[in-house]
C-alpha cells in the first residue's frame, strides 16, 4: 500500500509551534513597547495590494520579486505585500487633510517576497515598521532611530552587539559628483555603491565608467563603500572623507550630533557606503547590523520625503524603518539572548494548576474553580488525565511551569484545599473561598 504523502510547509516559510511562537511574541512585545512609549499608534493594512502600488514606486522589474496574481475573471493584478511603506504612504495620502501632524504610526504585519530563501531571508516574514510623517529636521530621524534602539535594548542587545550605520544621500551624492559622476547618473551611482560588496570587480569597474567616473576615480569610488567615521565626526571631517563642501556634509553631521545629544552615540557610526537600494530615499539613511557584520542587516530605513506625494497625497516629509524578525532572531540566538531549545521560559507561566486528589465531588469542583479563577484574570490549567496520582499530576504542573498547585483532596470536607508553591516547595492549607487571593497575592 502506498504511504501517505508527507506535507510540509512551503519553502521559505515557517511553522510556529508554541516555543517558536513565544519567541515571536517576545520580539513583537519589545517592538510594540518601544513604539508605544515613543508615541506611535499601531495600524495595519491589507495583506495584498494592487500590483501598481509597487510598480509605481519601483518599476515593473519588481514584479519578479513579488507573489502576484489576478483574480479569476477579474481585470486587476494584485500582489502580496513585500513591504509596508507603500501601504502607509497610500493610507496617509487618503486622509492627509484630516490627520494631525506629525503622523506617528507603526505596524507589525507579515510580508512576502518571491525570492530564493537563504539564511536571514525567507519568503514570508514578520516586519516591524515605524514611520513619522509631516516633520522636517533631524529630530524626527532621531525619534525613529531611538525607537529601534530601545527595542533592541529591551531584547538584551547593546552597542557591542549591534551597530547603527548612518549616512545621508545628499552628502554622499555631493561626494559622488566630486568624483565625477554625472548628475543624471546619481541614481545608478547609488545602486552601484549599495551593491559594491556583491559585485564582481570587473563588472563594478565597467558600470562605474558608465556613470561617468574617470578611471582614476574608480578606486576612490570603491573605497567610499568601505569608509566609516566615528559618530563624533564634524562636518569638516565628513566633507574631507567625501571630497565635498562642508555645507553638503552638514545634514549628516547634524543628525550625528543630535544622536550624541540624545545619548545614543555609543550605538552609532557613520558609514558612507550606506545609501539604501530603494530610490525613494531622499536624505538620512541607515542600517542596523550585527556588530561583526556576519549577518544581513537587522533593519534599514531613512527619509522618503516625496513618497506620499507619489501616491496622490500632499508633499510631506517622512522618515521610517523596517526591522524583520528573521535576522533579529538569528542575532538574539547567537548572542545567547533567547532560551535554549530545551527551555520554555518565554511561554506564559501558569498561575495555578488544579489537582483533584480526593472524593468524587473534587473532580466536579475543578471545572468550577478553574472558571472562577480565570474570570479573575488568572492563568489556570488542570489535567485531562483520569489519574489521581498526585505525584504524576505535580510533574504535569511542573512541565507547564505553574507557580502553584491547588490540590483538592480530603480537606475539602472542611472547605479547605492545599496550595503548594512549586517554586519554593512549601505547602499550606487555604480556605476554598480564599484560593484566588492566595494565588494572586503570591504571584
Amino acid at each position: 500500500m502506498a504511504s501517505a504523502a508527507t506535507h510540509q510547509a512551503p519553502k521559505g516559510t515557517r511553522d510556529f509551534y508554541p516555543e517558536e511562537m513565544a519567541v515571536r511574541r517576545h520580539i513583537e512585545s519589545a517592538w510594540r513597547h518601544a513604539s508605544i512609549v515613543h508615541g506611535f499608534d499601531e495600524i495595519d493594512g491589507p495583506t495584498f495590494e494592487h500590483l501598481s502600488l509597487y510598480t509605481v514606486k519601483s518599476g515593473d522589474g519588481i514584479v519578479n520579486e513579488l507573489f502576484s496574481f489576478r483574480r479569476a475573471g477579474g481585470e486587476d493584478d494584485y500582489a502580496l505585500r513585500p513591504e509596508f511603506t507603500p501601504t502607509l504612504a497610500r493610507m496617509v495620502a487618503a486622509r492627509a487633510g484630516g490627520l494631525s501632524m506629525p503622523v506617528k504610526w507603526f505596524a507589525i504585519p507579515s510580508h512576502f517576497r518571491a525570492e530564493r530563501p537563504q539564511r536571514g531571508r525567507l519568503r514570508e516574514f514578520i516586519q516591524w515598521n515605524v514611520d513619522m510623517v509631516g516633520l522636517l529636521g533631524a529630530q524626527a530621524d532621531v525619534d525613529v532611530l531611538s525607537t529601534a534602539i530601545l527595542a533592541l535594548e529591551r531584547l538584551g542587545l547593546g552597542p557591542s552587539d549591534v551597530r547603527v550605520r548612518l549616512s545621508h544621500r545628499g552628502a554622499v551624492g555631493a561626494g559622488l559628483r566630486a568624483l565625477g559622476a554625472a548628475a543624471e547618473s546619481l541614481a545608478e551611482a547609488f545602486t552601484l555603491l549599495d551593491r559594491r560588496d556583491k559585485m564582481d570587480p570587473k563588472e563594478f569597474d565597467t558600470r562605474a565608467r558608465a556613470i561617468g567616473l574617470p578611471a582614476e576615480a574608480i578606486d576612490r569610488f570603491a573605497a567610499l563603500a568601505k569608509t566609516t567615521l566615528p559618530i563624533d565626526s564634524d562636518a569638516s571631517e565628513i566633507a574631507k572623507a567625501l571630497g565635498c563642501d562642508e555645507t553638503d556634509a552638514e545634514p549628516l553631521a547634524d543628525i550625528a550630533r543630535r544622536l550624541r545629544e540624545a545619548g545614543l552615540g555609543a550605538w552609532c557610526e557613520i558609514d558612507l557606503g550606506i545609501v539604501r537600494g530603494l530610490a525613494y530615499y531622499t536624505g538620512t539613511v541607515f542600517e542596523i547590523h550585527e556588530a561583526s557584520g556576519a549577518e544581513r542587516a537587522i533593519a534599514g530605513g531613512g527619509r522618503y520625503d516625496r513618497l506620499v506625494e507619489l501616491f496622490g497625497g500632499p508633499s510631506l516629509p517622512a522618515v521610517g524603518f523596517g526591522m524583520g524578525d528573521v535576522v533579529l532572531g538569528l542575532v538574539l540566538k547567537d548572542r545567547g539572548k533567547l532560551p535554549t531549545e530545551s527551555e520554555r521560559s518565554l511561554l506564559p507561566r501558569t498561575d495555578a494548576f488544579l489537582i483533584s486528589a480526593g472524593p468524587e465531588k473534587a473532580d466536579a469542583l475543578v471545572a468550577r474553580l478553574a472558571f472562577d479563577l480565570r474570570r479573575l484574570g488568572l492563568h489556570v490549567r488542570h489535567s485531562y488525565k483520569a489519574t489521581h496520582n498526585v505525584g504524576k499530576l505535580l510533574s504535569e504542573a511542573g512541565k507547564c511551569r505553574a507557580r502553584f498547585a491547588v490540590i483538592i483532596g480530603t480537606e475539602l470536607e472542611s472547605a479547605m484545599v492545599a496550595v503548594k508553591d512549586l517554586d519554593a516547595g512549601s505547602q499550606r492549607l487555604v480556605p476554598l473561598a480564599e484560593v484566588a487571593d492566595a494565588v494572586r497575592v503570591a504571584s
